[in-house]
């Protein structure tokens, strides 16, 4: 059954925007809305992307989804999401600090036309941080970094953006009485879209440069940036055009997600949090992921959140994993209620969570490891009972296993069902070793 769409009178939550007066933020944040309004989108299916900067404040005023992230990183994860989840309309919110910090990520976004609206607040330099100058500062600009100004030429996004392949691109200012319109158009355009949005930052760059509404449109003529919908073609989106073509490759008839039956069922009336504490290239995450689709396979809700060092092969490797009845709107841990310990390295990230564990917490552990300081219920897992002595690389599975079908979270029939794709024989190996410590 598809949910009733409902349309919304507002987008906006009922807290005030905390921008300077005079800031363009806020009209351009007042647009987005009406944007939105205009098209009845569903608010569960819209995501908004910011980074740091004043603009990256914005989502959290919008009664949408969101994620806030590194400065200059939005448009990768915008990209992410809209490539895991192509039935989202992803909206990204950046400073023109924020675009020049990644500024190759701008590149790439354009060349792929991942489907995704990119929004560029553009003051013309840093204005959080005390108005430093950016990579579209004017030349000849004062800023705190250019008191005698700016010798750089200033970096021109919507011409960057239209040559590298972008479907939709705009240039114009806040004061644009028809920016709703363009917003519209780009967010209905399939495929990487832009506008780049001019604005006065009333704190630093509007008083030390005497720009105003008439100023900032000069400006834009005086170093020859157009004005209006630069660039609009019709080209493939790239989510799309991916699923497609894996589609033809595996003989299917329409591409799309790969969806799980409720095969099996779960004893679980909570949500049940169960964290793995190993090493790096134990194979903790991939264990993770085999019980987490184990879990979906068992008509629960399932999250996976995974921490490990930059250094990827050395050092510890540590999943959280969420099982629920009902949706999980947060995929954090504080307190587990199960967690296996495979490693000197994974106890050593274990401390703060073994200490919020209490008696009605279970905690497994393979044997050799230091003493475990924890009033939770401490269990060894005897591998001198497996027939087949597992190797370091099975012992996450081996350990996870006999971790959630002891606890009756879910059946081994679940985990065998999961155990599916080029490493099936080994997690299958590793499963009934598992079983066998049940």
């Amino acid at each position: 059954m598809t949910a009733t769409i409902v349309p919304l009178a507002t987008y906006r939550n009922e807290t005030p925007y905390p921008f300077c007066p005079g800031c363009g933020h806020g009209p351009i944040l007042d647009s987005l809305n009406e944007a939105l309004v205009r098209l009845e989108l569903d608010p569960r299916q819209v995501v908004l992307v910011s980074d740091i900067g004043c603009s990256g404040l914005s989502d959290q005023y919008f009664a949408t989804s969101a994620f806030h992230g590194l400065h200059g990183r939005s448009l990768t994860y915008a990209a992410g999401i809209k490539l895991a989840r192509p039935d989202l309309e992803v909206i990204v919110i950046m400073g023109d600090g924020g675009t020049g910090i990644g500024g190759a990520h701008l590149l790439s976004a354009a060349r792929r036309n991942v489907g995704m609206t990119l929004l560029v607040f553009n003051n013309l330099n840093f204005g959080m941080t005390g108005g430093q100058h950016s990579a579209t500062t004017p030349s000849g600009s004062v800023t705190a970094t250019t008191p005698d100004g700016n010798q750089e030429q200033p970096l021109d996004i919507c011409a960057t953006a239209a040559v590298n392949g972008a479907a939709y691109v705009y240039r114009g200012t806040n004061f644009d009485p028809a920016l709703t319109d363009r917003m519209v158009e780009a967010i209905e355009t399939p495929g990487f879209s832009i506008l780049d949005i001019w604005e006065l930052c009333t704190a630093y760059f509007g008083p030390s440069n005497k720009l105003g509404k008439r100023s900032l449109q000069e400006t834009q003529q005086r170093h020859g940036f157009e004005t209006g919908v630069l660039a609009r073609r019709e080209v493939f989106e790239y989510s799309a055009a991916y699923r497609a073509e894996a589609a033809r490759r595996l003989g299917l008839a329409h591409p799309g997600p790969r969806l799980l039956a409720a095969e099996f069922t779960s004893e679980l009336d909570r949500p049940f949090r169960l964290m793995v504490m190993g090493s790096a290239g134990g194979k903790v995450r991939s264990a993770a992921r085999l019980v987490a689709e184990a879990a979906i396979r068992s008509g629960l809700f399932a999250t996976q959140a995974d921490d490990y060092p930059i250094t990827v092969k050395t050092g510890h490797s540590v999943s959280q994993l969420i099982f629920s009845p009902e949706p999980i709107d947060f995929a954090g841990i504080h307190r587990p209620d199960l967690m296996v310990i495979l490693s000197e390295e994974g106890l050593a990230q274990a401390g703060p969570y073994l200490a919020a564990m209490t008696t009605e917490d279970r905690v497994m552990v393979i044997p050799g490891l230091s003493v475990v300081e924890t009033t939770a219920a401490v269990e060894v897992l005897d591998l001198d009972r497996v027939s087949r002595r597992p190797v370091q690389t099975e012992l996450a599975m081996v350990g996870v296993t006999a971790a959630v079908v002891r606890h009756k979270v879910l059946s081994a029939e679940a985990l065998r069902a999961a155990a599916t794709g080029r490493y099936a024989d080994k997690n299958l190996a590793a499963i009934a070793a598992g079983l066998e410590l049940v």
